[in-house]
């Protein structure tokens, strides 16, 4: 049994219900054209964990995916469209966008891909041109 906190979360409607545990490696705002697009807003809010933290509790059978490239495969729910998460394999990580899981404390770091911004946002946190270095983008900041 594990003493790291765990947090439940849902698609819109409920059909698709998820866990996940511990700590996410990442937190913060995507402004990317295909964060957006897929949002339906101007920004995307996420949280990055390793793969084995998250965890499809029902509805498995009813996660349709979408990926439009090898780097994401964006998962929603059949019944209602309400997004879920995206897996992101090259990267190793599994994005759960924050509005999912509504009682886990989200702390944005920083904000992603902020050279596409639609919506700029002056709230202190480093803005990165596209990904840290780390993750094989610049690590380029941009100006608030």
């Amino acid at each position: 049994m594990s003493n790291q906190p765990t947090y439940e979360g849902r698609c819109f409607c409920g059909a698709v219900q998820l866990a996940v545990t511990g700590e996410p490696a990442a937190m913060g705002y995507c402004h990317c054209e295909s964060c957006r697009q897929w949002s339906a807003g101007p920004v995307n809010a996420f949280t990055l964990w390793k793969p084995e933290a998250v965890h499809i509790t029902r509805g498995a059978d009813n996660l349709g995916t979408y990926h439009k490239t090898p780097q994401s495969y964006r998962k929603w729910c059949k019944s209602c469209g309400g997004h879920v998460l995206t897996e992101h394999p090259t990267f190793g990580l599994t994005d759960v966008f924050a509005a999912v899981i509504p009682d886990f404390p989200f702390r944005p770091a920083l904000h992603v891909n902020y050279q596409e911004a639609v919506l700029h946002i002056h709230d202190g946190l480093p803005k990165l041109k596209d990904f840290p270095a780390e993750m094989g983008g610049s690590g380029e900041t941009l100006e608030e």
